[in-house]
């Protein structure tokens, strides 16, 4: 007979939220935790941010211009327009799809918004209404299209990048162009437009707003969590993540104040990402779009409706779509063949990718249009002080783009050989 009846069971390791190791251990616990992450494949931004720094440091020694406010000027207006579509596509790539149809789109809303108010003289914000309401439309088609009936996203919003195009020039005419007053939201969004009419205030008007939002907010969710009894961010860390905002947020709004101030395009484009930010990380419906893009099974057990997710996603990613075309159309004060550029469909998919969103789904936040666009433009800035000639910018940004891919792909198999995906 064995005499292991009585022998003691193996103790169970009881696995520790990190967060409590991080509030009891201070200053150190933030390290482990940073040194976890890093093991476990949970890079965030970081490689991104470290390309940032990378290139601005290459273009500044080769040409002292580069860090001048005004080169800094025009990054942050010209990254908005395909910025904007970026956002759009976060939603998309987090879900684990893909939306050839943005550029189409974005065109086609900004031909109707001239055909509208330039030819037949319809009010300017009603024709933006129905411009932007045309992108909703036609990606909440392009979503039933692939959630109900079965149809492969790629094959659907293909078939949108091709139609939608036509339907464009189309409405464009022989001339293929309507010129755009600079007048009402066309002015709004154009180069000529800034935040308080470039008071110096303005900026730092923003960045002090954008500031005492972060630390409000990170304030009344330490509160909840304290009151719930879960993990909580202890104040250290919420006064350290508020300086490093306001050294960022005061230190922009100073540099755009040495040559024009904020531009209005830019405003919107920052307001768009704290409300899709927040849309994405504390609601339900955001939690529900993380839920399908990691897993669809899993997500339909748990009873969310993955048709309607898909469905109204894609309707996301038509209206921003939409407002790119806007703010295109108002960056060349007119709308014409080239709003729909197959270049900015690339571009604005790359920006989500270069800036941290996955293409296999699931992982993401809305800044990486933010990110991805200032590396993008800031290849951009450079090799145009430098000379360099287009095709230069594109093998350029697609070996970044390449190199983001790999990260992200490097960083998906650690996590799974770590037992975190």
């Amino acid at each position: 007979m064995s005499n292991n009846i009585d022998a003691p069971a193996p103790a169970v390791e009881q696995a520790i939220d990190p967060r409590l190791l991080v509030r009891e251990q201070g200053f150190s616990g933030y390290i482990s935790e940073f040194k976890r992450k890093i093991r476990g494949g949970e890079l965030g931004s970081l490689p991104v941010i470290i390309g940032l720094i990378v290139i601005w440091a290459a273009f500044a020694a080769s040409n002292g211009n580069f860090l001048s406010a005004s080169n800094f000027e025009y990054i942050a207006y010209y990254m908005v327009g395909i910025g904007t579509l970026s956002i759009g596509l976060v939603f998309v790539l987090l879900l684990g799809e893909i939306d050839l149809s943005v550029g189409s789109v974005s065109g086609l809303s900004a031909a109707i918004f001239a055909v509208l108010s330039v030819t037949h003289g319809v009010n300017l914000w009603l024709a933006t209404i129905a411009a932007l309401a045309t992108g909703a439309v036609i990606g909440a088609i392009h979503g039933f299209v692939f959630a109900k009936i079965g149809v492969p996203a790629f094959v659907v919003t293909l078939a949108g990048f091709l139609g939608w195009n036509g339907l464009m020039l189309w409405l464009l005419g022989d001339t293929g162009t309507i010129n755009l007053p600079d007048t009402g939201l066309i002015h709004l969004f154009g180069g000529n437009s800034f935040f308080l009419n470039g008071d110096i205030a303005g900026a730092y008007i923003l960045a002090g707003v954008g500031v005492a939002a972060l630390l409000f907010s990170s304030l009344g969710e330490q509160g909840r969590r304290r009151s719930a009894k879960v993990p909580f961010r202890p104040t250290s860390e919420i006064v350290l993540r508020t300086v490093v905002l306001a050294i960022a947020a005061f230190g922009s709004a100073y540099v755009l104040n040495l040559h024009k101030g904020v531009p209005n395009n830019l405003v919107f484009f920052l307001a768009a990402l704290i409300i899709c930010d927040f849309v994405l990380r504390r609601t339900s419906y955001g939690r529900k779009i993380f839920a399908v893009g990691g897993n669809i099974e899993a997500s339909r057990r748990a009873g969310i409706n993955v048709a309607a997710i898909r469905i109204s996603v894609y309707a996301i990613s038509g209206f921003f779509a939409a407002l790119g075309g806007l703010v295109i159309s108002a960056t060349i004060s007119s709308a014409n063949q080239g709003g729909s550029d197959p270049n900015n469909l690339m571009m604005a998919i790359a920006a989500a990718v270069i800036g941290g969103t996955s293409l296999f789904g699931g992982r993401g936040k809305v800044w990486s249009a933010l990110l991805g666009m200032l590396v993008i433009e800031s290849i951009n800035a450079g090799l145009f002080m430098l000379g360099e000639a287009q095709s230069v910018q594109y093998m350029i940004t697609g070996g970044v783009l390449l190199a983001a891919v790999v990260v992200d792909s490097l960083s998906r198999r650690t996590q799974k050989s770590s037992g975190r995906a």
